[in-house]
């Protein structure tokens, strides 16, 4: 390859050369300083070109979104989950937990999740088991399964949870939830999605008839109260348990009453023990 700067070196030519620019006084000087400024500059246009692609390629990657970003109060988490989700081509996949969710926010969700099943967008939700017993979300849910929307549910699983298209995923930031995360690292985001895909094999189906508290009771309690028990023997309190299942403290501790009962208990310190002994007889 053509280098700039040539190499030191008496030959002929150059003798030549200087002896014409000699003979040819200041016009053929002129001429030659010319000529070698357009020489200079054929070199270095082959190199100019591969720096104004470099600065485009620079400018491009500064331009991509991050592949981790935060995003600072309701506003701005749900305009950007609004921003994906309008882009979605796929599949969706959500998980809410804490219980059943306002009845506005299911009615307004309607419209958007029969847009996006129209679409082609495939779409899977996770509920906590608690929801099984609101008639709102049954209603919602009778609702989008008829769209083609898969739901299940779960006694406990992960915080909140939203992946579109494999190729971003939001999650919260800090308890209170007015901080989210943006992920477009697809390691971390695959990482999610296999976390989702193991909480969904776990789960039960919603169901898809209106039933009544009795019938979801004998399907859900049991897997509810065997949370309760575990986190229980966890050393958990009880507003920890309660906000994990998506249920009222005062709603666990009616679960508690009976599982006292149940077992014959005296006080919640005796139900510990012996459902800490229970567990360690199973595990021997």
């Amino acid at each position: 390859m053509a280098s700039i700067e040539q190499p030191n070196k008496e030959t002929p030519e150059r003798f030549e050369s200087e002896a014409a620019t000699r003979q040819e006084g200041p016009e053929g000087a002129l001429r030659s300083i010319a000529e070698q400024l357009d020489t200079l500059s054929r070199l270095t246009s082959g190199h100019l070109v591969d720096i104004n692609r470099t600065k485009k390629s620079m400018s491009a990657s500064i331009s991509e979104e991050p592949r981790i970003e935060y995003l600072h109060g309701f506003d701005a988490i749900n305009s950007a989950i609004g921003d994906a989700l309008n882009s979605a081509q796929q599949e969706i996949l959500t998980a809410q937990p804490d219980g059943p969710r306002p009845g506005q926010v299911l009615e307004n969700a309607l419209e958007s999740v029969r847009h996006h099943i129209e679409t082609g967008v495939t779409m899977r939700t996770l509920y906590q088991h608690t929801t099984r017993f609101d008639e709102a979300t049954k209603n919602y849910v009778r609702t989008v399964t008829e769209y083609g929307v898969r739901v299940r549910t779960l006694a406990e699983f992960f915080d909140r949870l939203i992946i579109i298209d494999d190729s971003v995923a939001f999650i919260s930031a800090n308890e209170s939830r007015t901080m989210g995360l943006a992920i477009r690292e697809p390691a971390i985001v695959r990482f999610l999605k296999d976390t989702f895909e193991r909480s969904w094999d776990r789960a039960k189906s919603f169901p898809f008839v209106p039933l009544h508290a009795a019938r979801a009771a004998e399907d859900v309690v049991p897997s509810l109260r065997e949370s309760i028990s575990r986190l229980l023997i966890g050393g958990y309190s009880d507003k920890r348990i309660a906000r994990r299942l998506g249920i009222s403290e005062r709603s666990l501790q009616g679960h508690i009453a009976v599982m006292k009962q149940q077992s014959g208990a005296n006080t919640r310190l005796q139900l510990g023990y012996l459902l800490g002994r229970d567990e360690t007889t199973l595990v021997l």
